[in-house]
């Protein structure tokens, strides 16, 4: 029960987004039925795509929570970056796509105007659930991040949960504003075309936000090195230990947003003895495990410092 409570504590961006794109949705749905309205469809449509987002982010978080086996010896964790891939490909291919097309379908055949007052509420509505979403996507963000800035914040990240949510509840509050505009020009000028092209600016935002996603979602999953405060620490960690007489390099890659793959390179002084490394070794270990919960793997190779950077220089 604490570990179930524990994880719903720990996705509460991904469950609040998800409660508020399934009731947005469907009221969306139901306004565009009675009003005939294309920016209202667009945005009923958008809403589902993201509610399927999050349960991919979601399946995509449980798959990657599996221990680690012959096959993957580093586990599972990059599987959540997959998912989170897809993720900005369905915004790209259906949100955008769908979003576009309908803009376009309804300049071409406008249909007659009915009375805006459902889209209004339902927007209102959805306004006050997607703000609530935004904002605990932002609260737990902001949290997260520190003093470092918010772009920087998200490029750095390595837990595409957080960010995408961020993205998608942005977007989606934009998109409101340029629906809510969409319905009340075409009734005020009295041309449907308006609210087409509504609908298009919606599905250019998606298209920005999903082309945004992608790209730093396959820096994930090609994969990313840690934090440089981190491999620093590593350094110091290393280079201050006795019987170590410089550290080469510290190569690190994200295995998962909470777990690090670390290889050390180390030249030790000349008079310890291979006994001796292999203590070191593994009190060096202990120390980094037990200072940087994160590195899940650690590899430290003994190597002269001038072999080091020859094999640093040549060629692959």
């Amino acid at each position: 029960m604490t570990t179930l409570t524990g994880r719903i504590r720990e996705n509460i961006v991904l469950y609040g987004a998800l409660a508020a794109n399934l009731g947005i949705g469907v009221a969306k749905f139901i306004a565009a039925g009675i009003t005939g309205s294309s920016s209202m469809l667009t945005e009923g449509v958008h809403s589902c795509v993201d509610s399927g987002n999050q349960i991919l982010l979601l399946y995509g978080q449980h798959r990657s929570r599996r221990s680690p086996d012959t096959a993957h010896p580093f586990g599972y964790g990059r599987e959540l970056y997959f998912w989170a891939f897809v993720v900005a490909i369905l915004i790209f291919a259906i949100g955008a796509g769908v979003s576009i097309y309908e803009g376009w379908r309804h300049i071409v055949e406008p249909e007659p105007l009915t009375s805006p007052l459902v889209n209004y509420i339902v927007l209102g509505i959805s306004v006050l659930l997607e703000g609530s979403s935004w904002t605990i996507a932002v609260r737990e963000f902001s949290a997260s991040k520190g003093d470092t800035g918010w772009w920087q914040a998200i490029r750095e990240s390595k837990d595409p949960a957080g960010f995408i949510v961020l993205f998608e509840d942005s977007a989606a509050l934009a998109g409101l504003v340029i629906a809510a505009v969409g319905v009340w020009a075409s009734h005020y000028y009295d041309n449907p075309a308006l609210d087409g092209i509504a609908s298009i600016a919606i599905g250019c935002i998606l298209a920005l936000v999903a082309v945004l996603l992608a790209r730093e979602s396959k820096g994930l999953l090609i994969g990313e090195r840690t934090d440089p405060a981190t491999i620093a620490r590593i350094r110091d960690i290393v280079a201050a230990y006795p019987g170590i007489a410089a550290v080469n390099h510290v190569r690190t890659i994200h295995t998962a947003p909470d777990a690090v793959f670390v290889a050390i390179s180390a030249d030790f002084d000349d008079a310890v003895t291979m006994g001796d490394g292999e203590r070191i070794i593994e009190a060096l270990e202990a120390k980094l495990h037990d200072e940087l919960p994160t590195l899940s793997s650690i590899y430290i190779r003994p190597e002269r410092r001038e072999d080091a950077f020859v094999a640093t220089a040549a060629p692959a």
